[in-house]
């Protein structure tokens, strides 16, 4: 005989296409508040600025506050998750996934921001900031736990030693944070 908690527990043993298991970047809430923050003082700088200076009109007083929304779409950050065998990045009109068990490539772009570039067999591409999985030791997991697997099966071609160098750059950033943590700096 059946009982429910019995279909409760399959349902949650899939942690491949289903939501169980999946983490978020923890710091993604305070991005965006940022965000806002530094578009709400734009806005009350330009329409403080146009006030004293005697140049405020109707026009201009509704021309700031789609400039200040411009630069929050533009600050707005991504929110990165992951789960067992993927990662995916969620922007405001998009969401981007990528197979971690199944990657192909992964390329460090440098430049003024750093990003990391996953591409997997089923031609997915996502690029993500470096920064957000050494904030998240969780999302690192998840990504090296699917590349392993990719190396072991042979699909990753491209980008062991940037995954490699990665996994360096987290476990100092762990062990300073620990002896930071200790009084042992």
């Amino acid at each position: 005989m059946r009982h429910r908690n019995d279909a409760l527990s399959r349902l949650a043993g899939r942690h491949r296409t289903g939501t169980a298991g999946v983490l978020h970047d923890r710091d993604w809430a305070a991005d965006v508040r940022a965000s806002l923050r530094c578009a709400g003082v734009l806005l009350g700088l330009l329409l403080f600025v146009d006030w004293a200076a005697g140049s405020l009109t109707w026009w201009r007083c509704a021309l700031w506050p789609a400039v200040a929304l411009l630069l929050f779409l533009v600050l707005f950050p991504v929110r990165v998750s992951a789960g067992a065998g993927w990662l995916a990045t969620r922007g405001l009109l998009r969401t981007r996934r990528v197979r971690t068990d199944l990657l192909i490539a992964v390329r460090p772009l440098d430049g003024v921001a750093q990003r990391l570039v996953l591409r997997d067999t089923l031609g997915n591409r996502v690029e993500i900031d470096p920064g957000t999985l050494i904030r998240n030791p969780g999302l690192w997991y998840l990504l090296d736990e699917g590349a392993r697997v990719s190396e072991a099966a042979g699909t990753l071609l491209c980008g062991t030693t940037a995954l490699h160098r990665l996994a360096r750059r987290i476990d100092r950033e762990t062990a300073l944070g620990v002896f930071r943590a200790s009084g042992l700096e």
